[in-house]
This record gives C-alpha cells, sequence and structure tokens, in this order.
C-alpha cells in the first residue's frame, strides 16, 4: 500500500481538534489554556511585539539614519515579447492599451517598457520610460517611441518678484501724491 492509497481512503483533511469535551480526550477541563491569567480567558488579545510591559525591541534600539525609499519611482513593467504578442502591427500602444491587453493593473504607476524578448512588427508606443535596449529594438523594427515628460513642480519666483514691484510701485506713487497734497 501506497502513502496516496491511504490519504485517499483517509480523506484530504483533518478533523479539527474538540477541545473541552472531557479529560479522557486530552484537551478537556482547561480546554489547553492552562490555569488562571489573561491567556486563559475570553476575549484575550495581545497587541504585536508586546513584551509582557517591558519596553519592545523596536523602541530599545535607537534610530539612526535617513532614507530615500520612500520617494522611490515604482513602475509598472512590459517586456517587448509581451507586447509582441498581444497587439497587432501599426497599433498604438499606451497605459489604457495596456490595461485593456490585461499587461497592467491601473494607471497608478508609471509604466516602464523592457527590451526583453524580439519585436519584429512596428509598434507606435507611448509609455513614462524605456530602456535603451528596447528603444532600439522597436526603432529596428520601425515602429515609435514617445516618452512623457513630467514636468516637475518648480515654484515661479519670477512672478513673486513681479508682485513686490507692482506692491513697491503703487507705495512710490502714495507717496508722490501725497507730498503734492
Amino acid at each position: 500500500m501506497m502513502i496516496h492509497e491511504i490519504t485517499e481512503k483517509a480523506g484530504k483533511y483533518k478533523t479539527r481538534k474538540r477541545i473541552g469535551r472531557g479529560h479522557g480526550s486530552g484537551s478537556g477541563k482547561t480546554s489547553g489554556r492552562g490555569h488562571k491569567g489573561a491567556k486563559s480567558r475570553s476575549g484575550y488579545s495581545r497587541r504585536p511585539a508586546f513584551e509582557g510591559g517591558q519596553m519592545q525591541y523596536f523602541r530599545r534600539i535607537p534610530k539612526r539614519g535617513f532614507s530615500n525609499a520612500d520617494f522611490k519611482t515604482v513602475y509598472h513593467i512590459v517586456n517587448l515579447a509581451s507586447l509582441a504578442a498581444r497587439f497587432e502591427a501599426g497599433a498604438t500602444v499606451d497605459a489604457t492599451a495596456l490595461v485593456e491587453a490585461g499587461l497592467i493593473r491601473n494607471f497608478k504607476n508609471p509604466v516602464k517598457i523592457l527590451g526583453q524578448g524580439d519585436l519584429t512588427i512596428a509598434l507606435n508606443i507611448t509609455a513614462d520610460s524605456f530602456s535603451a535596449s528596447a528603444i532600439a529594438k522597436i526603432e529596428k523594427a520601425g515602429g515609435s517611441v514617445t516618452a512623457i515628460v513630467k514636468k516637475k513642480w518648480k515654484r515661479d519666483w519670477s512672478a513673486k518678484s513681479k508682485n513686490k514691484a507692482k506692491k513697491s510701485e503703487e507705495v512710490s506713487t502714495e507717496s508722490t501724491e501725497t507730498t503734492k497734497d
């Protein structure tokens, strides 16, 4: 008899342990909870990392340094092989087309096209970023590449200086008018 034949007869799932069904069952009386204390009572729950009231490990260790990990740009990655499989020659490929094709999940993250695989058909691809090998392969196949350039927000200091100049002109004209009177 083989092990797979035993499991066929015994069944796939193990029956749950019935606690509190007498001392003959092996887990009667206190139902495996021991005697007294918070853990033995119903409604007990303990927050993660609780160490019985002593200072938690993560609070005992000093905080050091700074990390730029929060500012990392996470891309939806699409390879050329999957584009060749899902699109016909001459198709326009952008974020909406990629979502409809099921290659990316949503528009939340920017899209990056990587050059893994071969591209034999000409595609007009618009994405946030491209690898150098992907650009070379797309252009070799006769397609076009359009990178979306997101303009970084920058404070317009020229507008502020214009406002200051305008205010100083107003103040100077007011002072000249008061001296004439």
